[in-house]
């Protein structure tokens, strides 16, 4: 019997590159696990996104990525604060990624 192409059951993560913004220089791929939901827990998670740290929002759908550094609070806080632009890219490839909003190239 073949081995089935497809499941319906998603699996509960999945790992993306996201391009972290670097003043004066190219963007650097960071690799990130992200926390996959389903079509209500997102809507719900996309709602109740107003108000809150960007830091609060990267912990909620993230698990982890591929640096050295702990992926906690205050790598974050590290990660976002001397690299501005980190958080909109880590939060809108995440975004694009359930919503296969992103251009595949």
């Amino acid at each position: 019997m073949a081995k089935p192409k497809f499941n319906l059951s998603a699996v509960p993560t999945f790992k993306n590159k996201v391009a972290i913004p670097i003043a004066g220089g190219k963007p650097v791929d960071i690799e990130f696990t992200f926390k996959h939901r389903t079509r209500d827990a997102f809507k719900e998670f996309v709602e109740n996104l107003e108000g809150r740290e960007d830091i609060d929002v990267i912990l909620d759908i993230a698990s982890g990525w591929d640096l050295e550094d702990a992926f906690d609070k205050a790598s974050l806080e590290d990660l976002t604060q001397n690299y501005i632009g980190s958080a909109r890219e880590i939060i809108e490839t995440y975004i694009g990624e359930l919503t296969n909003a992103r251009a595949k190239n």
